[in-house]
């Protein structure tokens, strides 16, 4: 059986599709088993469950921003290797989600309730970028890619020590985001401008602040 290629609606059904999936489904399926399989869970005092979900909720939306920038860049990739990789990334992503939102319900939380309006943001960011060319692309992933790694890197500092499943979660996490990074600059992607670098990390610190609590 021969398969047609998609048309134009059948890629706008698929992209709604696939927003409606990361922000609206709290537990997606994930195609490699959660870091955090096999470590113990720990009784947490509700001060420290509550810091711990806030935490992991910030997480959580950082991953659907993340899918979101993705599928905006790849919709709108000039090079269909570029569109490849995006799409790579995303489905490492989607593992990443999906750790997150389990680990959410293990401790008794949920989701951001603006998931909608994190998505919608992020790929309209991701298809602008990729719209002025697929470097300028590329080095968004690359910018994005660093600053999630630190954020990361300050949650294992925040995460009360006895949580060791969602430190287990994030460590593997800040080591994939780590190796986007290398590959999207090996790929060619460029490097931001400063200005550009520090809207990111603010739109990312309100973003942090608004998840961490909504």
């Amino acid at each position: 059986m021969t398969l047609r290629p998609l048309s134009r609606l059948d890629r706008v059904l698929v992209e709604i599709e696939r927003a409606l999936g990361t922000a609206f489904d709290p537990q997606p399926a994930s195609n490699r088993p959660s870091p955090s399989v096999g470590v113990l869970e720990t009784a947490l005092d509700e001060a420290d469950r509550r810091h711990a979900a806030g935490l992991m909720r910030v997480n959580h939306v950082g991953e659907v921003c993340a899918q979101a920038l993705y599928s905006g860049q790849a919709a709108v990739a000039r090079d269909a290797r570029v569109r490849d990789q995006m799409l790579e990334a995303a489905a490492e992503e989607t593992d990443h989600l999906a750790w997150c939102g389990e680990r959410l319900h293990e401790l008794c939380d949920r989701p951001s309730l603006l998931n909608p309006l994190w998505y919608g943001g992020a790929y309209a960011i991701g298809a602008v970028a990729g719209l002025v060319s697929d470097r300028l692309s590329l080095g968004f992933v690359v910018e994005t890619e660093r600053q999630v790694e630190a954020h990361l890197e300050g949650h294992l500092g925040k995460l009360p020590p006895s949580d060791q499943r969602s430190r287990a979660i994030v460590r593997q996490m800040k080591e994939d985001e780590a190796r986007h990074a290398d590959q999207a600059l090996a790929a060619g992607g460029i490097d931001l401008p400063g200005p550009v670098k520090g809207m990111m990390r603010l739109a990312a610190n309100v973003m942090r602040a608004v998840a961490y609590k909504i």
